[in-house]
């Protein structure tokens, strides 16, 4: 299991401690830092079954001020979030093909629901 984990964001927070009340010890991707590439982004974007811009943060300041009244693609949108990761929705919890945004933090336990 891999959880990409904002420390400093509350429900990414909430979601690690969750998985480590169940005994689960997930490898931790502080994507801040350490970006998926692009085929991880688009292999956990098909996991998700989203679009680009649905994993997207939306209200984050960067968002409103650089990208709110933009068109761009798919691939194009992919790329703003390899280039500013801040806007990458979290946290995400990957398990066995499938992922959840776990926001709320109950999607994390449907997550480990489908997989016990």
């Amino acid at each position: 299991m891999k959880i990409y984990h904002n420390t400093s964001c509350s429900k990414s927070n909430a979601a690690l401690d969750l998985l480590q009340q169940n005994g689960i010890t997930p490898e931790v991707v502080e994507y801040l830092h350490n970006t998926p590439t692009k085929e991880e982004l688009t292999a956990i974007l098909a996991m998700l079954n989203l679009k680009p811009l649905q994993l997207i943060r939306m209200n984050e300041q960067l968002f409103q001020e650089k990208f709110a009244n933009m068109n761009l693609s798919d691939e194009e949108w992919i790329d703003v979030m390899l280039q500013y990761p801040i806007l990458i929705e979290r946290p995400i919890i990957v398990k066995d093909g499938k992922a959840v945004i776990g926001r709320p933090v109950e999607k994390v336990l449907n997550l480990l629901k489908l997989n016990i």
